[in-house]
């Protein structure tokens, strides 16, 4: 879904944005903020899926989504925590489909060290199905 943020008082349009209802969907596999509120979620998270679908350096993210230091480090920490598996499993399950999650990622150039991915756990899901396969 593509909305229009504002980013310092000027709008920017044609943004990726995750829409209220699919927030809605995946909230309730947030981990609970403790101490210091975070920053807008649903910023954060659009960013985060703006910056991996379109093969984007963190960097390289638009402003509208706030300092990519924010994205990368939500990212690698939701993912070290199991966040983002946990959504993609309850999405399949809701959708009927079955328990084997594939990611088709072929349009996305790999960096050299993409393949130690899985065995730094940042996809402790996936991961654990590789080992046991």
């Amino acid at each position: 879904m593509i909305h229009s943020l504002t980013d310092g008082g000027e709008a920017v349009s044609d943004v990726f944005l995750l829409s209220e209802r699919q927030m809605e969907r995946i909230e309730p596999f947030f981990p609970l903020a403790h101490g210091v509120p975070r920053v807008d979620d649903r910023r954060v998270l659009s960013g985060i899926v703006y910056v991996i679908r379109n093969g984007l350096q963190w960097k390289d993210a638009p402003k509208a989504y706030g300092p990519h230091k924010t994205l990368y480090n939500r990212f690698i920490r939701w993912s070290r925590l199991g966040v983002f598996d946990r959504i993609f499993v309850a999405l399949t399950e809701q959708a009927g489909r079955s328990k084997h999650l594939m990611i088709d990622a072929t349009h996305l150039k790999a960096h050299r060290t993409s393949a130690s991915l899985l065995k730094k756990g940042l996809f402790p899901a996936i991961s654990d199905g590789q080992k046991a396969a």
